[in-house]
């Protein structure tokens, strides 16, 4: 594993008090010090990354106090940029790991973070990194663990499936993401918003939406507003499925086309010859065959997976 930054160099009993010793005027999510170090550096913002940096720091707080962090617990961060969300969770939390995908941000953080003897910075690749090794040597004897992040754009979806799909030991993730996503992540059936990506994270975790946050308050400003949403990781699922890639793969199929109907998107995923066995099979489970995806609940997709496999329908 490429550990690389800033290290544990003292014990955790200092960090209240160096953590402490961070003055307001080094607070590295206002505007000016952004611009500061942005100078200092000669960094410039790669579009390809996804990089805009927060520059409010009432908004950073809210982040900070919806993870619910002490002294006992950890954050995973993805993505710090220069450190201005990172600078506040290490106040907040007893260890910080910060993976930046970013060679070029390492020196910055290095820098930024010099009085913070609790993060560690990690130069990867989210995506390719074993998280959960990560995780294990990392935060080794805390009592939970937190995403705590300011996702790029462009890799929102992807990030939060891994998560979620390699079920990592994780109390929360709270994650800063393109507005329009977290508004689908939170959606109930019946709505233009909820789809497939509502039913997985719900699935897995309990979503609250914690605020909406404007694009002006960002360097540089992204097109579209942001919102901060915080997803209580679930013990277990909400519903039992008979097989898990089934369920995803049935729901997935059911949105193929959103205004078609269930019984039209379901004849394209297990194939026309079985069309005329679907709609007794959907009424079997109290599904009108006339309905849409978006009209069904999480526990009706389960019963709705569960019924084509007791059938031994055929995937298309």
């Amino acid at each position: 594993m490429d550990g690389s930054g800033v290290e544990d160099t003292a014990a955790d009993n200092k960090r209240s008090s160096q953590a402490g010793a961070m003055s307001a005027q080094a607070d590295v999510g206002t505007p000016k010090r952004t611009k500061d170090i942005i100078s200092k550096y000669g960094f410039s913002f790669k579009k390809s990354l996804g990089q805009n940096f927060l520059i409010d720091q009432n908004i950073l707080r809210k982040i900070v106090s919806a993870a619910e962090l002490d002294e006992s617990k950890g954050a995973l961060e993805i993505g710090p940029g220069i450190g201005a969300l990172t600078q506040q969770l290490a106040q907040a939390a007893g260890r910080v790991t910060a993976v930046e995908i970013d060679n070029r941000l390492i020196p910055i953080l290095r820098d930024v973070l010099a009085d913070a003897p609790n993060v560690h910075v990690e130069h990867g690749d989210v995506l390719k990194l074993d998280l959960e090794a990560l995780i294990a040597e990392q935060f080794a004897g805390l009592s939970g663990v937190s995403v705590v992040a300011n996702l790029p754009y462009y890799v929102t979806t992807p990030i939060l499936m891994k998560l979620l799909e390699e079920k990592l030991p994780l109390q929360h993730i709270v994650v800063m993401i393109q507005k329009e996503v977290a508004e689908r992540m939170a959606a109930k059936p019946g709505g233009k918003e909820y789809g497939s990506l509502s039913i997985a994270v719900q699935y897995y975790c309990v979503p609250e939406l914690v605020c909406i946050v404007p694009h002006t308050v960002f360097i540089p400003q992204p097109n579209v507003d942001s919102a901060v949403i915080k997803l209580t990781v679930r013990d277990k699922p909400p519903v039992d499925v008979a097989d898990e890639a089934h369920f995803f793969r049935t729901v997935q199929a059911c949105f193929a086309q959103r205004r078609k109907t269930i019984a039209n998107n379901l004849t394209a995923f297990v194939g026309k010859a079985h069309r005329e066995s679907l709609g007794p099979l959907l009424v079997s489970c109290g599904i009108d065959p006339s309905r849409r995806g978006e009209t069904l609940s999480l526990a009706e997709y389960a019963l709705l997976s569960r019924a084509l496999l007791d059938a031994g329908l055929p995937e298309a």
